[in-house]
């Protein structure tokens, strides 16, 4: 029975745990902000993965709760840092920051963008699929975002007059 349970795990410290890191997070996403847990770019997205495994390791482990915070913490300023450095420095933010590109425009598939994506066709129509649309004279454009998201912009129905805003696909490469 003691892979079930065993009276020496240590219940009650990982729910009271459970219970100050919850208090931690909110706290620091407060004072930084919501932006903390965004998922704008990869390292976004790498931080967040990160911020998850310290919150694991914090509460099964022998990591304490103040280190296990102050490791949060630490990325968060980060995260906070970086975003603000790259507001302030373009070159900055061309190095750190995958710029969007450009998968089909309308009903063309853009093939050397998928291969600079490595992404590949069926992929690319398992997307459309998951967006619900049916025929590719809906498609206005496929774009693989800086999150690694790919978005797919279309119209209701293939013969609407629905037309993009340029406006949409603003700083979206359309060559690798």
């Amino acid at each position: 029975m003691d892979w079930i349970y065993s009276v020496t795990d240590p219940l009650w410290e990982t729910l009271i745990g459970s219970f100050l890191i919850f208090i931690v997070i909110v706290l620091l996403t407060r004072i930084i902000g919501l932006r903390s847990f965004a998922k704008f770019t990869a390292y976004d997205f790498a931080f967040t993965v990160a911020i998850g495994s310290i919150i694991s390791s914090t509460l099964t482990s022998s990591t304490s709760i103040v280190h296990g915070a102050a490791a949060i913490a630490g990325l968060l300023v980060l995260t906070y840092s970086f975003s603000t450095l790259q507001k302030r420095f373009k070159p900055l933010d061309r190095l750190i920051s995958n710029k969007p590109i450009l998968l089909m425009d309308g009903t063309t598939i853009l093939y050397e963008n998928l291969k600079y994506a490595r992404i590949q066709k069926s992929q690319l129509i398992a997307k459309l699929r998951e967006a619900n649309v049916l025929n590719f004279n809906q498609v206005q454009a496929v774009v693989l975002e800086a999150t690694g998201d790919i978005s797919v912009l279309h119209k209701a129905a293939p013969d609407s007059s629905e037309v993009l805003s340029p406006d949409i696909l603003e700083g979206v490469r359309n060559t690798p």
